[in-house]
This record gives C-alpha cells, sequence and structure tokens, in this order.
C-alpha cells in the first residue's frame, strides 16, 4: 500500500483512516446499523460512508446483518456489524506470580487460553514459556485466521520488584525494572507488541469491549492481588509520562489499623496495602481461616463472616478518599469496579463507596456513577488481547497526526504456530 508524502495527501490518508475506525466504534456500540445510520452519526456524506463501508467490507472487518425490517417504507436499509473474524489479538499478562496467554477475536471473544500459577522468574525463562504458549494458542487457529493477527499485546506491572513488602511477597523481582520485555518478546516472535501496564490494559479492554459501549468517560478499577487501575477520557486511554497515568494503588493512606496489616512505620502507607485481595486473604488468614487462591478466597467471601467484614470496612475507609481525590483532578463521570473474585464482593464494594462518597462530596460536585467491570478475572488477559485492537482500530488522536498505520494482515504465522 501507497503512504502519502507529507503535506495535504499525508492529511488525506490520515483523516480518511480516522473515519473508518470511528465507523467502526460507532457499530461496536451500536450492534448493528445502516450506512445512513453511520452518515448521521459520523456527519459524513451518504457518499463518504458508502466508500469506507464498502472498504471495511472487503477488508472483512465488517459484514452484512441482513436488512432492517420494522415498518419503512421502500427498500429496507441494509444493516453492517463488527465481523469477528475480522482480526485476532494475542495477548500476554504478566504478573508477579502468574503469566497468562490469551488469543481473542474482534468480538472479544477468548479462543485459547494458556495459563501458569507460579512466582514470575528470570526474564530469559519467561520469555520461553511466553513464546511456547504463544505458539499453542496460535495452533488453535486456522491458517487463514493466523494470517488476520493484529499483533501481541503485553500487560503487566510497572516497576515490578517495588511494594514486594505490601504485597506479602519475598521474590526478588528487580531484574524485571532493567529490561524492556516488549522488545525482547517482539524480536523472539518477530511480531509487532503493544505494551501497557495492566491497570491501562485492563482499562482498554472495558473502553473497546465492555462499558465503552455506552461510556467514553471513566475510572477504571481492578480489584486484584495488587490495585490496578486506568483512566479513560475522550474514548482514549490517559497514559501520563511514564505510562502510569490514574495509578490509584500508589494513593497515599493512612496505615492500616487491621492487627494483619504489616507495620511499615510512618504516618503513610499506599492504598494497595488495604485495598487489594493479598490484604484480604491476609487478614482471612489471621482469622485462622486458611485460603489457597482465588476459588477458596471468593467462597470465604460468600460465606461472609467478621474476617470479611473487618476488611470491608478498612478498604473503604480508604478506598472512598483516594476515588474522590481522583475524581477531583479527573472530572470523570463514571467509575467502573471490577475484581479477580466476587461472591457478593463488588457489589458490596460499589454499594459501600457510593454511600462514603456521597457523604464527603464537596459543595457543587456529583457522585460519579459507580459501574461493575465486565470481565472480572479475565480483565487482565482480555486487556492485554485488547491492545493490538485498540491501536489498529480505535479512533485515537494520534491516527489524525499521522501516526498511525492502518490495519494489515500478516501472512507469516503458520511457521510460528509450529515452532
Amino acid at each position: 500500500m501507497k503512504t502519502a508524502g507529507p503535506g495535504r495527501g499525508t492529511n488525506s490518508v490520515s483523516l480518511r483512516q480516522y473515519n473508518e475506525r470511528s465507523l467502526l466504534q460507532r457499530l461496536r456500540r451500536a450492534g448493528e446499523a445502516s450506512k445512513a445510520d453511520l452518515a448521521r452519526w459520523a456527519q459524513l456524506t451518504n457518499t463518504a460512508v458508502g466508500s469506507i463501508v464498502e472498504s471495511l467490507e472487503q477488508s472483512r472487518l465488517i459484514e452484512s446483518a441482513g436488512r432492517r425490517q420494522e415498518g419503512q417504507r421502500g427498500q429496507p436499509a441494509g444493516l453492517y456489524r463488527i465481523n469477528p473474524q475480522g482480526a485476532y489479538g494475542i495477548g500476554v499478562r504478566l504478573d508477579r506470580t502468574s503469566i497468562e496467554t490469551v488469543v481473542i477475536d474482534l468480538a472479544g471473544h477468548i479462543l485459547a487460553r494458556r495459563m501458569h500459577d507460579q512466582v514470575l522468574p528470570q526474564p530469559e525463562q519467561a520469555l520461553a514459556i511466553v513464546q511456547q504458549d504463544i505458539a499453542a494458542v496460535l495452533a488453535e487457529l486456522s491458517p487463514e485466521q493466523r494470517g488476520r493477527l493484529a499483533g501481541v499485546g503485553l500487560a503487566q506491572p510497572y516497576n515490578l520488584g517495588s511494594w514486594l513488602q505490601q504485597l506479602g511477597l519475598e521474590a526478588d523481582f528487580r531484574v524485571w525494572d532493567a529490561v524492556d520485555f516488549g522488545t525482547m518478546l517482539s524480536q523472539a516472535v518477530q511480531l509487532p507488541v503493544f505494551k501497557e501496564n495492566d491497570g491501562n490494559a485492563a482499562a482498554i479492554a472495558e473502553l473497546v469491549f465492555g462499558v465503552g459501549r455506552q461510556e467514553n468517560d471513566f475510572l477504571y478499577v481492578f480489584i486484584g492481588a495488587a490495585l490496578g487501575a486506568g483512566a479513560v477520557l475522550g474514548g482514549e486511554s490517559l497514559r501520563g509520562s511514564s505510562g502510569n497515568g490514574a495509578d490509584l494503588g500508589l494513593m497515599p493512606v493512612p496505615p492500616s489499623a487491621l492487627p494483619s496489616a504489616p507495620q511499615l512505620g510512618g504516618q503513610w502507607d499506599i492504598l494497595l496495602s488495604r485495598a487489594s485481595l493479598n490484604a484480604l486473604s491476609r487478614h482471612v488468614r489471621h482469622h485462622g481461616i486458611e485460603v489457597a487462591g482465588n476459588a477458596q478466597l471468593e467462597a470465604v467471601v460468600r460465606a461472609g463472616g467478621p474476617a470479611v467484614a473487618e476488611w470491608l470496612d478498612d478498604c473503604v475507609d480508604a478506598f472512598v478518599p483516594s476515588l474522590r481525590a481522583a475524581l477531583a483532578v479527573l472530572d470523570l463521570p463514571a467509575v467502573v469496579i471490577d475484581c479477580d473474585i466476587d461472591g457478593g464482593l463488588i457489589d458490596a464494594l460499589i454499594r459501600r463507596s457510593e454511600d462514603g462518597l456521597r457523604a464527603i462530596a464537596p459543595e457543587a460536585r456529583q457522585t460519579p456513577r459507580l459501574l461493575r467491570g465486565s470481565f472480572r478475572a479475565d480483565a487482565g488477559a482480555i486487556g492485554a488481547a485488547s491492545l493490538p485492537m485498540f491501536f489498529n482500530f480505535s479512533p485515537r488522536a494520534d491516527v489524525l497526526r499521522g501516526h498511525a498505520s492502518p490495519f494489515v494482515p500478516t501472512h507469516h504465522l503458520q511457521e510460528l504456530s509450529h515452532a
């Protein structure tokens, strides 16, 4: 494909890409729509939309959804929708205690998965594991599907070697802070790798495949072993100068009053010490209840009892003012809360947080809408796999600046899938 040179041609190509991606986003949000619907929403001419729709259909990113039947005069309008088989994304999620690799289609469905519950090894060992897992998930796709891969997304906590005392971990991850695993992975598998911290990646998953169908601006919070977060403003991820934008887990909070909490010294702790499943597990064990893994922890939450109630009180006490402080800066109308487990925990946290935010709402400020996340334990993996979809197909400002390339199906993956 020819790329226009500097000047007007470049602007024309960038605007065309942006409009294509805007129509894809509209279709994703609407489910299905006609050319007239799309022209009205995008404020483009019918001719322009017709040309874009034809191009997207030829690229197999959208497909016919039949014709509108309800009471119209004349010929029923043809409808279009996102084609789930139009593109595929691989997601690699690295955490301090797990490695997960998935492949998803353009509708966000997980088609294959590999999971390792283990302390994160040295980068070279992790790379060998991830290479094998990528080959394994690709082997479950047909050659045609492999040829429509949009890339690999990598989601991991940044600064892996930090906050280990708060997380109750004794392993040494400092070597991870000195390597660029994204570059290592891209060179190993000869594919483009899109890298984000795990909080931003999960927020992007919500934007592309979850509440982003209705919401364009929200703060996203995920409670897992630690606490991850990200912000979406105007349909774009807020990255910040270091990729750690909206890192709510590092919000300064007073130390926990729970007897199970580590004694760190000083007047301040960080939110992830109190609002995390690690803190909940630690307090449950303090009450003499052994938990090994999230399934057992969810069963404990479902059963209720003093340990869960005490932790929830302590969590909300730190969580609510942190949310209010973040929202005072970001001015977002909604907060999406998700968690690795449920058992009633998400609803309880939303209910308690709504009450707390309302109680401390400053004059002339409303309480944001609190919404349930869409993916629970799959948020990290789908978040990683969402990254190639987001950077290839979302109408970001970079597209208008000419910093984005159109999706070009790959053709060299069959060998990789059998490596």
